[in-house]
């Protein structure tokens, strides 16, 4: 869980939910995502990353990922990411892992 005041919009932030690792994202249309957070490719943080519209992009070989479904949208990784469902109440952000 995290507070929406902590992440601005159009950035990138690493939380751990349940001892997951997760990429929490606040959209530049104020839409939150969640993704795993360690990158299919080779395991670096995406969340240390740079968020590209509904992707991001690794910040190690600049693989992408769709923050919607997890679909690899740039290369070198083939393996999709794991998402996760988000809730905001209150200010608060959700994740269910």
């Amino acid at each position: 869980m995290a507070r929406t005041d902590e992440l601005p919009v159009d950035s990138l932030k690493h939380v751990v939910c349940d001892g997951v690792e997760v990429c929490l994202a606040h959209t530049e249309n104020d839409e939150w995502f969640a993704i795993n957070d360690i990158c299919t490719h080779e395991e670096f943080n995406l969340s240390d990353g740079e968020l590209w519209g509904y992707d991001v992009e690794c910040p190690q070989h600049g693989s992408r990922f769709d923050l919607r479904d997890g679909h690899v949208t740039g290369l070198p990784a083939v393996v999709a990411a794991q998402t996760f469902p988000v809730a905001v109440e209150d200010g608060d952000v959700y994740v269910e892992v």
